[in-house]
């Protein structure tokens, strides 16, 4: 299978995965499926065993002039994603204070404002396109908001951020990658002048939390706590974004492609945080990551050797259920088990906030646009596993 046509629905090879004794080993992937529930849960829940240090193996290595505009920036060191143990703990702690549900609490009336001005802005169109109108923009927004950024900043921040995950994750041309790697480093220098600031004036925002957990003390920064602050801030920029643009799109798309359940919900809007969790297991935000096997394991019955790669599958796992349960099927009513923000001491710390993006955005659509349908059923996926999306996403009401 072409690499292309199983990032876009992996689902088919995930179910023939779970059917199948033992692990199944993916040549788009290069590295052994994990597609069962009891298993995705076994590997999160060991880090010992199964190390974070290739969770983002890049599909794409950039050349050689990509990597040498990269070396002006002040990335490249590692993330919380990408840690284990003491340094993961450490890494995490900032993210842990940062997206506390107490600072959550006190972002919702910023989130619903932008959310309820972001919808007002096309309400009266009778159609859009909804990435690229809210889907996209409104966690941009919030991001930048939570970790302090200047609005008029945040849109360079983002396409930054965009540019670094496109720069791994696509094909691009020689070219394009070092145009893509002179935005990643532009916006690496903004998020360090950021830091900066912070250290010489805190305040309550995540990058402040970032320089004092990464950096305490006082004084100038180093070089090496420059380029690791920076490094975890863009990580944590992008994955605030991607996250719940990925959800805002799928949510939406499996709510309307069956028109009974988005009547259901503005019938029941009670429903609202079941559709969500829904959503959430029937279309993983994020797909699964790759851990590396530290010892010799048996998984599932398949032996696994030092130095080898799993890559555990969320979203696979949200769809293993008996068949009477119908886990193939999208249904607001059912209690969804799902681990699609992840398990363990790498669950994801932004899914409340994610949640809570898409709880405003459908209590306000289905009061302002009862009427929302797809005006084309035609969709599109993003060819990736780190944002499960529509490319885009036509509306009309």
């Amino acid at each position: 299978m072409h690499p292309h046509a199983f990032y876009r629905d992996p689902y088919p090879v995930y179910a023939e995965a779970r059917r199948t004794r033992g692990l199944t080993f993916l040549p788009e992937l290069d590295a052994w499926l994990v597609s069962r529930r009891q298993d995705v849960r076994e590997v999160l829940g060991d880090p010992e065993r199964f190390s974070s240090v290739s969770a983002l193996r890049p599909d794409h290595l950039p050349g050689r002039a990509a990597l040498a505009e990269l070396s002006k920036g002040f990335g490249g060191t590692r993330t919380v994603l990408s840690a284990d143990g003491d340094a993961h703990r450490r890494l995490r702690r900032p993210l842990t204070r940062g997206l506390s549900p107490a600072r959550i609490a006190a972002t919702i009336p910023y989130v619903t404002a932008r959310a309820e001005a972001l919808i007002g802005s096309f309400a009266g169109d009778g159609q859009a396109e909804w990435m690229a109108a809210y889907a996209g923009p409104l966690p941009a927004d919030v991001i930048g908001h939570l970790l302090g950024l200047d609005p008029a900043d945040t849109p360079a921040a983002i396409h930054g951020a965009q540019r670094a995950e496109a720069l791994v994750f696509t094909e691009l041309t020689e070219a394009e990658q070092v145009e893509a790697a002179r935005q990643i480093v532009a916006m690496q220098r903004l998020l360090d002048e950021y830091a900066r600031a912070r250290r010489r004036e805190p305040r309550d925002d995540l990058i402040t939390e970032m320089v004092r957990e990464l950096a305490p003390g006082s004084g100038d920064l180093a070089p090496a706590q420059r380029k690791e602050i920076v490094s975890n801030v863009q990580n944590l920029l992008l994955a605030g974004h991607l996250t719940a643009t990925a959800l805002l799109g799928t949510v939406l798309l499996n709510l309307l492609r069956d028109r009974r359940q988005w009547e259901l919900l503005v019938e029941r809007p009670e429903l609202v945080p079941a559709a969500i969790e829904e959503a959430v297991r029937f279309d993983a935000p994020i797909q699964g990551f790759r851990r590396t096997v530290t010892t010799t394991v048996t998984l599932s019955g398949t032996e696994l050797h030092e130095g080898e790669v799993v890559f555990v599958s969320f979203a696979s796992a949200g769809r293993d259920a008996d068949a009477g349960v119908r886990p193939d099927e999208f249904d607001i009513t059912r209690p969804a088990r799902h681990v699609s923000f992840g398990h363990g001491p790498h669950g994801c710390p932004g899914s409340q906030l994610a949640k809570e993006q898409v709880r405003i955005t459908l209590e306000i659509l289905i009061r302002v646009l009862p009427g929302l349908r797809l005006a084309r059923t035609d969709v599109t996926m993003a060819p990736t596993l780190i944002h499960r999306a529509p490319e885009a996403l036509f509306l009309t009401w």
